[in-house]
Formats: C-alpha cells, sequence, structure tokens
C-alpha cells in the first residue's frame, strides 16, 4: 500500500507566500520524480514543478522565479515554496510521486488527494 498526502494549502492575499508539503509513505523501494500539478476551475491539469531523484527541476513557465520546489529523499517528502503568490495561481493542488515498490521493478504514479489554494484579496 502506497499513500500521498499533501498539506499546506490555504489562502493568501496576493503577493503573499505559501508552502506546500507532500509525503508519499508505504511499501516504497524508490521514488523516481516528483512534481505538482494544479487544476484552477474549468481548466485541465497542469504540471507546476517536477523535481528528478537526483535533484533537477523543470517549472511551467507562469511559475518560474516564484515557485521553488525541493525534496527530501529520506522522508519522500516533496515541497513547493510558493512566493509572489497571484490570483491566477488559485487551483487545487495535487502531488504526484513516480513510486517503485518492494517487489517490483516497475513504478506507478501515485496521486495525492489535492489542496486548495485561493489567492485573493
Amino acid at each position: 500500500q502506497v499513500q500521498t498526502v499533501e498539506s499546506g494549502g490555504g489562502w493568501v492575499q496576493p503577493g503573499g507566500s505559501l508552502r506546500l508539503s507532500c509525503t508519499t509513505s508505504g511499501s516504497i523501494f524508490s521514488i523516481n520524480d516528483m512534481g505538482w500539478y494544479r487544476q484552477a476551475p474549468g481548466k485541465q491539469r497542469e504540471l507546476v514543478a517536477v523535481i528528478t531523484s537526483g535533484g533537477s527541476t523543470e517549472y511551467t513557465d507562469s511559475v518560474k522565479g516564484r515557485f521553488t520546489i525541493s525534496r527530501d529523499n529520506a522522508k519522500n517528502t516533496v515541497y513547493l515554496q510558493m512566493s509572489s503568490l497571484k490570483p491566477e495561481d488559485t487551483a487545487v493542488y495535487y502531488c504526484n510521486a513516480d513510486v517503485v515498490p518492494y517487489g517490483s521493478r516497475l513504478s506507478f504514479r501515485s496521486w495525492g488527494q489535492g489542496t486548495q489554494v485561493t489567492v485573493s484579496s
């Protein structure tokens, strides 16, 4: 059994900051990349940022310079530090981990349940 759980969402005024956390737990041999996605009302889910097990990162253009993704491999945890938040960042943020379970050579995507981020005055 593998479970991915996000935390840290909430309401913030424009220009403010929030830090999201996501931990994957269970029968895990290793985790490849971990990422954050978001889905705004009426829009498709989009990739926000991704980080490999080695620490390489990629960001969608709209968050570059404002968001920072990081991870603690020992804790199977990924973070998203969000600064200079804008109303258009409002969305449900989902965590995703590419997990290799014990006893398997194949990985699968483990999704969290999502955490709401609302940016408004």
